[in-house]
């Protein structure tokens, strides 16, 4: 099936909206990532089919969470070591569901690789480098800028200067310098400041070692 035709976005979409739902996000989601991240692939001169697979998978890519129904995910505090272990199956079990959704193996890929790491420290296969597909690069970005930027249950949202920050202190780490470098040269509108009613915190975040776009 191909993740560009209409009845699929469509399904993406409202797919994208109940998992938002799911993990609390009071504003669009997954629709920013996928925006975020199709601004960053034009860069990169992606070519179209993979575009449109990336922008499948911003919307796919915590299908996984909502999934598995945790009660967890939408409690405020950190996680525990067991309930860590537990989440980091989400994006073996987004792959499933977004193939069972219609998408393409593209996408479905990318589902699964949303959480791999530059540095090879990510989950679920630990790819490092260009192991990882350019396009998962980019979306392990988005999403975490997006995330960051977004009021969740266990904090408040960071401002878009902080959030920045805590990318350019990833680089080489958590994400590719080359997608950074990219990102940092785009023009945020709507994404430059958070978009929830809660006054973000601009303090430095705690526990890098555990930077992710769910923060716990």
């Amino acid at each position: 099936m191909r993740t560009n035709d209409k009845e699929h976005v469509d399904a993406f979409t409202q797919l994208a909206s109940a998992t938002d739902e799911f993990e609390q996000y009071q504003n669009v989601h997954a629709v920013r990532i996928a925006e975020l991240a199709d601004e960053i692939a034009q860069h990169f001169l992606l070519a179209s089919r993979d575009r449109r697979s990336l922008r499948a998978a911003a919307l796919l890519h915590d299908l996984g969470e909502a999934a598995m129904e945790r009660d967890y995910i939408q409690r405020a505090g950190a996680l525990s070591d067991e309930e860590r272990i537990d989440l980091q199956r989400h994006p073996v079990i987004g792959e499933q569901e977004s193939a069972r959704a219609g998408a393409d193996r593209a996408t479905n890929l990318l589902v699964r690789w949303h959480h791999e790491w530059w540095n090879g420290g990510g989950y679920p296969d630990g790819l490092r480098g260009d192991e990882i597909p350019l396009a998962g690069r980019i979306l392990r970005l988005a999403d975490s800028y997006v995330s960051l930027t977004a009021n969740r249950p266990f904090r408040a949202a960071y401002s878009a200067a902080a959030a920045r920050q805590m990318i350019i202190e990833r680089a080489g780490i958590e994400f590719d310098p080359r997608v950074v470098q990219s990102f940092l040269q785009l023009e945020l509108t709507e994404q430059a400041e958070p978009l929830d009613e809660v006054e973000p915190v601009t303090a430095p975040y705690e526990n890098k070692e555990l930077f992710s776009s769910f923060m716990k």
